[in-house]
């Protein structure tokens, strides 16, 4: 696993590190300088694509690690400590295609030490963050991919820029932020002020704090590495989606003290709650006679209920158990179809190797017939208040390669063709997923013999839900508030 997830690193790497000259992100120079003048080293990085898909395609991953489709991912690429260098199997790809970078996207860090980002937000989107991930850990002399984060992220219901100062209303997106990564108080305020000095306004800068209690910091072969990844979901303009990823409007600082200081390490920060205590279930009995009717529909088929499972935990979880968690976020949950043997397990499992094996027991496939298909079914969660953008997608089983998606933003009207006399019906949706559409609207054409941006004919698949930020608590909701999504597979 580790392996093959350097081997991902050193090709993202190769996609690009512009950090935006043409774009105005404040006077960038006179911060280092500031900084500089305070006792501190600073090194300069950027960021990177992370093209999950396109990886996978390339022969670079093994998996496609569940990836959203409506999600781009950047991540920081962060300079190695001070008298360390990037070696190993990210030193000889790099150079082997031609890249002079001394960065790293995973990377270990000192208690006194911190990483900065310096730049734009995503453009306008449906959702947006910043978050942390436990990227490694070392178990005596196991050295586990964890890839769980441990804390909040900074989103944009939440986030500090000129846009939204202090956390105030306003326009987050294409706003400039500064983020500060660090375990240390005095670190912190010392940046801050450096920031001020530099013309930077205090009320856009945002902190992502490390908890000491629960990391082991430092720069020695079995302390844990860190990543951080920007996500950004469903662009409003797609070109200036586009443009924000290919220019990458920001740099990254790898910011270490000359001289040691007596620490001052953050305690862990309040988590946000999930939940708010008003749930879904009122619409149970309408979920029901939205069942039976798609039931009553397809009669003359054989029907598969799908059950429906929580498809990842908490990153602490994970962090404490030692799985791989596959890149969670704190900001949303998540539901996934599954048979009863791989329900009845703990997720996730331990690699996709283990899984696959569960799914032997029960494949779920879709051939290319008109008279085989799956129906999507279940609440409108943006429409009840639960989340502010949410939207399922079909995988492969074997490589978790997600290929098509489809959101809230499709469901309307979709339930009433099914219910048109229950007023309840605004709140549900009815999707289909096929090989043929057939001109239906509310219905997705599941790709084939396209490698990983297809799903095969007898690849096992399973559905996935995803489910971002619940407005009132600007977190992800609460699975014990929210009615699970289902499917069905007839043939």
């Amino acid at each position: 696993m580790r392996r093959y997830m350097l081997l991902a690193v050193g090709f993202a790497v190769l996609i690009g590190t512009g950090l935006g000259e043409d774009v105005d992100i404040g006077d960038v120079e006179a911060f280092k300088q500031a900084l500089e003048v305070d006792g501190f080293t600073v090194q300069q990085g950027g960021l990177g694509f992370f093209d999950f898909m396109k990886l996978y395609d390339s022969g670079v991953l093994p998996s496609v690690y569940g990836n959203n489709p409506a999600t781009k991912y950047l991540l920081y690429l962060v300079p190695p400590a001070s008298g360390h260098e990037v070696t190993g199997t990210i030193s000889e790809i790099i150079q082997f295609l031609g890249v002079n970078s001394k960065v790293t996207p995973f990377w270990s860090l000192r208690p006194d030490e911190a990483v900065v980002f310096v730049g734009r937000t995503p453009p306008e989107c449906r959702y947006f963050s910043l978050d942390q991930f436990l990227m490694e850990r070392t178990y005596g002399d196991e050295t586990r991919w964890i890839f769980a984060p441990f804390g909040d992220t900074v989103n944009n219901m939440v986030i500090n820029t000129e846009g939204t100062p202090d956390g105030s209303p306003g326009n987050p997106y294409d706003q400039t932020t500064i983020v500060v990564s660090t375990a240390d108080k005095g670190i912190d305020q010392r940046i801050r002020a450096a920031a001020q000095n530099a013309g930077y306004s205090e009320g856009i800068i945002n902190t992502l704090v490390l908890p000491s209690a629960m990391l082991n910091l430092g720069v020695e072969n079995d302390s844990d590495t860190f990543a951080v990844f920007i996500r950004g979901s469903l662009f409003a303009d797609e070109q200036a989606g586009n443009d924000y990823i290919d220019n990458k409007p920001a740099a990254v600082f790898r910011i270490t003290p000359n001289e040691s200081a007596e620490p001052d390490p953050y305690d862990m920060p309040e988590i946000r709650v999930q939940g708010t205590g008003t749930t879904e279930f009122d619409l149970m009995d309408d979920l029901e006679e939205l069942r039976i009717a798609i039931l009553d529909r397809y009669a003359d088929l054989n029907a598969t209920e799908l059950p429906t499972s929580i498809g990842l935990n908490a990153g602490t979880d994970y962090i404490q158990t030692g799985f791989d968690g596959y890149g969670p976020t704190n900001d949303a949950l998540y539901l996934w179809t599954a048979t009863q043997t791989i329900a009845s397990q703990t997720p996730p499992f331990p690699d996709l190797s283990q899984y696959y094996s569960y799914l032997q027991d029960s494949p779920i496939t879709l051939a290319n017939d008109t008279n085989e298909f799956i129906i999507v079914y279940g609440v409108n969660h943006v429409a009840t208040g639960k989340a502010t953008y949410q939207n399922f997608v079909p995988y492969g089983a074997d490589i978790w390669n997600g290929v098509g998606m489809i959101t809230d933003q499709d469901f309307n009207g979709t339930a009433e063709e099914y219910l048109p006399d229950n007023p309840d019906a605004k709140y549900l949706y009815v999707y289909k997923i096929a090989r043929n559409c057939e001109g239906d609207p509310h219905c997705y054409e599941l790709p084939y013999g396209r490698g990983g941006y297809g799903i095969d004919l007898d690849q096992p698949l399973f559905i996935a839900w995803r489910m971002y930020l619940e407005e009132a608590t600007k977190t992800g909701p609460s699975y014990s508030e929210i009615v699970y999504d289902r499917a069905i597979k007839f043939e």
